[in-house]
């Protein structure tokens, strides 16, 4: 696992990782981005909400939101010295009208492989 960045597959919502043993908790680390949809989006996903079904515009949106904070939250983990992030876990808030903060949050540790 590199030291820069967490891979993906070493992030998980278990308390454990599977085939790894603990070697050291960090404590908990976080990624934090805040989003907005364009007034051309909003526009956008407004019509899609007049025909019905799922409105991709805004599945997008929050895709990529997610995306950003696991990512910020893998940055943080390395930095810290983690090589895993455990019990991950998402949260979302309005901040304002149309804009939505998306935290990921865990428990970095320091894993190797289990005997």
């Amino acid at each position: 696992m590199g030291a820069n960045m967490i891979p993906h597959g070493a992030v998980t919502t278990a308390n454990e990782l599977h085939g790894y043993r603990v070697l050291r908790t960090l404590g908990i680390v976080r990624g934090l981005t805040v989003r907005s949809r364009s007034v051309i989006g909003n526009i956008g996903a407004a019509l899609q909400t007049l025909v019905g079904g799922n409105i991709t515009l805004y599945v997008e949106l929050c895709e990529k939101a997610r995306e950003e904070a696991f990512e910020l939250m893998c940055q943080h983990a390395a930095a810290m010295g983690g090589n895993a992030v455990l019990a991950m876990r998402y949260d979302a808030n309005d901040v304002a009208e149309g804009v939505t903060e998306v935290l990921a949050y865990g428990t970095a540790v320091v894993v190797e492989p289990a005997p």
